[in-house]
């Protein structure tokens, strides 16, 4: 499979599906646990702040989508330099 290290689903997984509003057969598990966290506000995510300051992303589906491995790799890149 041509760029198989941008696509990874763990259907063993106790919490898969863990987002239903994707097709389970397109959800990307590669960026389980979202890489964009640490950028806060600027992550571009569909994310919410609850109780004590905490970013809520459950339903975020940009990691997880077609092209999630580009907008990650994306976005990272824009602020690798900003560190």
């Amino acid at each position: 499979m041509q760029n198989s290290y941008k696509f990874f689903k763990n259907t063993g997984c106790s919490f898969f599906p863990c987002h239903t509003d994707i097709d389970k057969d397109k959800l990307n598990c590669l960026f389980c646990y979202c890489p964009l966290y640490f950028l806060g506000d600027k992550c571009g995510g569909n994310f919410k702040i609850v109780g004590d300051n905490i970013k809520d992303c459950s339903h975020c589906l940009l990691p997880h989508a077609d092209d999630g491995y580009e907008y990650v790799m994306g976005k990272i890149g824009e602020h690798i330099g900003q560190m």
